[in-house]
């Protein structure tokens, strides 16, 4: 087995089964595209809670709360009782007789139950996770309904959706036109929008899947937002018949962007738990770098974070390394996860326990810049990890507004996969604020050169932030990184000195900030070496990826 296998390393999806997922995604798409009935509409009504009030859910014990939460700024607390299982229930109306919805949320707590009043149900325990079922409609109005079970405890419950077509709601309003920015500023975004036709009872703004603002007049206010930063928005009207079709979307990006980006992250891998690990005031003397990520914080055991899973936060070798950086006026980032490993992600079982965790860290190094570098089945293909990071980095932002928060991610040749294009609009949903997404284009089946095709990753990343945020091309490459392997990867792709200079070069003229490579270990020549973890398997100077790297100028 590889060593390089066993630690780092990215996201791998072989091209043939690339191929086959294109294929499987255009048939659906194209499936869905050539139906003949109306699309699917949200039809439930107050499924996050984010109004801060319980309407139009009926609940014996319930109340809404701010944490825990799976996303948003609320959720339902449903205290069961020996006596009260602390049941909801919600009348949704406009369904369409005969025809197939799906209702679904997610839970928190032992003994969940989601179901429909006389229909399907299902349940589960744990801690956050879906539920879901799919049922067909009888008639033109269903009860849903969630709750706990006798003498279990508190449950938590969120984004509860019915999801299905809408086309048959009699007497519900027509959907609302012209949605329109109306005012800027540092924190808020001002709406307004044309009336509904038929009966409205008033309009509720939406950004993504979360409710945002609820109001009974033609415009609104949303408050409280990052400074420099970008949200789509949709508003529907409802009625006591249920909710309209979604207006038109608009993208607004409050102002203040004095600092479009983070500054220069220079910043190549260092891990110390295998390959040799190199001296680092060797390495900074004789190329210039002054900022290493530091790889890996895992687990050492639940959501307590240590290094690699075996070495002390604070007072091992990381931190002796750490502060010989620093002696030398360099500085760091840490890099949370990597492909294996006990992660914290899937063992902090709150974003506010994982936020716990990351603060943890950040205030035993006082750190500027943290890198969530998450791959793998356990968290970067997983919705709930994804999400629970997501959210927790958004409180990381919150309690410390100067750190820089990096996500790093595989790719394909063309950008995002599914699920790194899942991570970036959740990004966008759910407001984290994150500073850097950093793809790393290597194990991606390259056959070719591998500057062609980190650069095709890499405005495939641009394409996929400009979709979710309504960026410029400038503006979305300033939030970009680009993290290579030198040398040989695991699948024999070769990342030549040439060709990490003209990534370097690409990378400088486009104003893309984080520059880094797996890794300083194997920054070293071994002509014909294969994949190791202490050389890159090519003839090179000692230390010249790294020196290549420190000149990086955005």
């Amino acid at each position: 087995m590889l060593l390089l296998t066993v630690r780092k390393l990215s996201y791998r999806l072989g091209a043939a089964v690339k191929r086959i997922l294109l294929i499987l995604a255009l048939v659906a798409s194209t499936t869905l595209l050539g139906a003949p009935h109306a699309s699917a509409a949200e039809l439930a009504v107050n499924g996050g809670f984010e109004t801060g009030s319980l309407s139009p859910w009926s609940c014996s014990l319930g109340s809404v709360v701010t944490s825990p939460v799976h996303s948003g700024a609320r959720a339902l607390r449903g205290a069961a009782s020996s006596s009260d299982n602390a049941r909801c229930t919600q009348t949704v109306n406009g369904l369409v007789p005969g025809t197939s919805y799906t209702l679904s949320g997610w839970f928190n707590g032992n003994y969940t139950y989601l179901g429909v009043t006389g229909g399907a149900s299902t349940w589960r325990s744990g801690s956050w996770g879906q539920l879901s079922l799919t049922f067909t409609a009888s008639g033109g109005s269903v009860q849903i309904y969630f709750h706990g079970w006798y003498g279990q405890g508190a449950y938590h419950a969120d984004d509860i959706s019915l999801q299905g077509q809408g086309g048959g709601n009699p007497g519900g309003p027509g959907a609302p036109g012209n949605l329109r920015s109306t005012g800027v500023t540092n924190t808020s975004i001002s709406l307004a929008w044309n009336a509904s036709t038929g009966t409205v009872s008033g309009y509720r703004v939406y950004e993504g899947g979360i409710q945002r603002l609820q109001t009974t007049s033609l415009s609104g206010t949303i408050s409280g937002l990052g400074t420099c930063t970008t949200h789509t928005y949709t508003v529907r009207a409802y009625n006591a018949a249920g909710e309209s079709a979604g207006s038109n979307a608009v993208t607004v990006t409050t102002t203040g962007c004095t600092n479009p980006g983070p500054t220069a992250m220079k910043a190549p891998y260092l891990y110390l738990g295998w390959g040799n690990p190199p001296s680092v005031s060797t390495v900074m003397s004789a190329t210039g770098i002054r900022q290493f990520t530091m790889a890996f914080m895992l687990s050492g055991g639940g959501c307590t974070p240590m290094w690699d899973s075996q070495r002390p936060l604070t007072g091992g070798v990381d931190q002796q390394v750490i502060n010989q950086i620093r002696a030398g006026g360099g500085d760091i980032e840490i890099s949370f996860g990597g492909w294996s490993g006990n992660k914290l992600g899937p063992n902090c079982s709150t974003p506010q326990a994982l936020a716990n965790a990351y603060q943890q860290v950040i205030n035993a190094y006082n750190l500027k810049f943290i890198d969530i570098d998450i791959e793998n089945t356990d968290e970067f293909e997983n919705e709930a990890v994804q999400d629970r990071i997501l959210n927790a980095l958004k409180i990381v932002k919150q309690n410390n507004p100067g750190i820089t928060t990096i996500i790093t991610f595989g790719t394909s040749q063309s950008g995002p996969t599914f699920w790194g294009t899942r991570l970036i609009n959740r990004s966008r949903e759910l407001q984290a604020n994150i500073d850097n997404f950093t793809i790393m284009p290597f194990d991606f089946g390259c056959t070719g050169n591998m500057f062609t095709c980190t650069t095709s990753a890499a405005d495939g990343l641009r394409n996929a932030l400009k979709a979710a945020y309504g960026w410029t091309d400038d503006q979305a490459y300033r939030r970009m990184g680009i993290s290579g392997m030198n040398g040989l990867s695991d699948q024999q792709e070769m990342t030549s000195l040439q060709h990490w200079t003209d990534i370097k070069n690409w990378a400088t003229a486009r104003h893309i900030p984080r520059l880094a490579f797996w890794s300083v270990n194997r920054d070293r020549p071994c002509p014909g070496g294969g994949v190791t973890s202490n050389c890159s398997g090519i003839s090179q100077p000692d230390w010249e990826f790294t020196r290549i790297t420190a000149s990086h100028a955005p």
